[in-house]
């Protein structure tokens, strides 16, 4: 009797259990999911992902408030990803830049560390350089970049991706760089505009209004064709270098997220990737929508994953 009363018992939790489950799922969400963004106000990152958060909000129902949480390399508000509950409520952003500060010791998270949603965004980038620079365009760039190694102070995010482009460059035009390290695009356009660095890769987004007024220029752009907006600017390409330097942002939730909660946010992602509106206001800002759904960005991050693996040592 006794172990028929616990069976009915055990039998009884679990239906319990199934249940609650059910109706939380189905009660999702409910409140405010917070969104970090683990770089400072005024970037690339953060113009996007606000983009992303205020249309995302008439998807899911409810609002979902940009943290910026900057700090080594984008890792530190990451960090204080992983120790948040894994209930949907919140969520964060990744880059390439996430697997080039793992890949070089920064820090011992990487996108598998997370649960990655999906990827909402693509920025390509410029080369940008003062406009007070000795060189006007491209080809005297590399002429001088060539006659005077370790002269030109390249602006970075030290170990992080934009390093690894401008080590790559380096290599390519067998010179050498002086490397000033950022955080992040937003201080980079703050220190090329101030005259304290010679070149960086920026975004369109980040860079136009000072393009617009004459404190720094875009002279190269880094993709297989020329932007639309700045026709005028041309390519690395056309001048024979394979230069390409792109950053795909993407979404991702604490490990242990229910995955139908996972799909409620895929979902709503989706939608918002689909809205006319978002994908104009995310051109006007300088990037391009780019979504990937969970299974095609978890792909898509194995893949860079190991391409970086294959160059980190370069700036180690």
């Amino acid at each position: 009797m006794r172990r028929k009363v616990l069976s009915i018992l055990i039998l009884t939790s679990i239906l319990v259990v199934g249940v609650f489950g059910i109706v939380s799922a189905q009660d999702y969400p409910n409140k405010p999911v917070q969104f970090i963004v683990p770089w400072s106000p005024g970037g690339g990152s953060d113009t996007l992902m606000r983009i992303v958060a205020n249309y995302l909000e008439d998807y899911i129902g409810v609002a979902v408030p940009v943290i910026n949480k900057p700090g080594v390399s984008g890792t530190l508000g990451l960090k204080e990803l992983m120790d948040k509950p894994a209930n949907g409520y919140n969520i964060g952003q990744i880059h390439e830049g996430l697997l080039a500060a793992y890949h070089v010791g920064i820090t011992d998270i990487n996108y598998d560390s997370f649960t990655p949603v999906a990827s909402m965004t693509n920025s390509p980038q410029f080369l940008a350089v003062r406009s007070d620079a000795p060189y006007t365009n491209l080809e005297e760039f590399i002429e001088y970049a060539k006659n005077n190694p370790g002269e030109i102070r390249f602006g970075v995010t030290l170990k992080g991706i934009p390093h690894i482009w401008a080590a790559i460059l380096e290599s390519k035009l067998e010179t050498e760089f002086r490397y000033v390290g950022y955080e992040g695009t937003g201080e980079r356009v703050q220190a090329l505009a101030g005259g304290f660095i010679d070149a960086a890769p920026i975004d369109y987004a980040s860079g136009i209004q000072f393009v617009e007024s004459d404190n720094f220029k875009f002279i190269a752009f880094a993709a297989e064709e020329r932007y639309p907006q700045l026709p005028e600017v041309p390519t690395f390409l056309e001048n024979d270098y394979n230069v390409l330097w792109s950053v795909q942002r993407g979404i991702v939730v604490p490990k242990g997220t229910p995955q139908d909660v996972i799909d409620v946010l895929e979902e709503g992602l989706r939608q918002t990737a689909n809205n006319e509106n978002f994908v104009e206001d995310v051109e006007k800002a300088g990037g391009e929508v780019k979504f990937r759904g969970q299974d095609n960005y978890i792909d898509y991050l194995d893949t860079l994953n190991n391409d970086i693996a294959d160059v980190a040592d370069q700036i180690q």
